[in-house]
């Protein structure tokens, strides 16, 4: 459905202390399936080196997505051609701190004590706007609360490459709603057009 829809991309949770985990054993054929359909990125979260080398071999997916308390050597070592950091983002030493992972792909999101990520928070957007900006050789990806309400002023404000949902566009937790779903893709493109980019 999401494919339908024209997501870019679909991120798939391998993370056990997450409400959104999927069982990898389970899940490795039918996202191999969406090959050449979408990219296709895996979330770990502080994964053990055996667990990342199934995700990274299995052929499954573009990207990896680090969302936890790895340092950049891990990230750098990880043997992934393409990864992303994700980033909670406190403060201006948080978003500093960032700088120091060797990828172009940054995922911003909200700080949370509670949890690695996927609580709805709404990350500070003037707080990102001028990060994003000050650093425009990256590749920023922007989460943190978004839903098709608000999506459209986060991305004219931050101007993100891309932006990442996953709560906002729930019809309950866990299962995505088609009526949401392209929604929030209208809402993008219109914030793309107000930032000035293609949509």
């Amino acid at each position: 459905m999401c494919v339908e829809a024209g997501v870019g991309a679909l991120g798939f949770n391998f993370y056990p202390g997450s409400k959104r985990f999927i069982d990898p054993e389970k899940s490795f054929d039918w996202i191999r399936s969406l090959e050449k359909t979408v990219d296709r990125v895996a979330v770990l979260v502080n994964a053990d080196a055996d667990f990342l080398a199934r995700i990274r071999d299995s052929g499954c997916f573009e990207f990896i997505q680090f969302h936890g308390d790895e340092l950049p050597a891990d990230c750098l070592n990880c043997g992934a051609k393409d990864w992303i950091r994700a980033v909670r983002v406190k403060d201006t030493s948080a978003l500093d701190a960032a700088l120091a992972f060797s990828t172009p792909y940054l995922l911003l999101d909200a700080w949370s004590a509670a949890a690695y990520g996927g609580t709805g928070h709404v990350a500070d957007w003037n707080l990102l706007s001028d990060f994003v900006h000050r650093n425009s050789a990256r590749k920023f990806l922007l989460a943190g609360g978004l839903t098709p309400e608000n999506v459209t002023e986060a991305i004219r404000l931050v101007r993100p490459a891309a932006v990442d949902v996953a709560g906002g566009v729930e019809s309950e937790p866990r299962r995505k709603d088609a009526v949401l779903v392209k929604a929030f893709i209208n809402a993008a493109s219109l914030g793309s057009q107000a930032a000035g980019d293609s949509p």
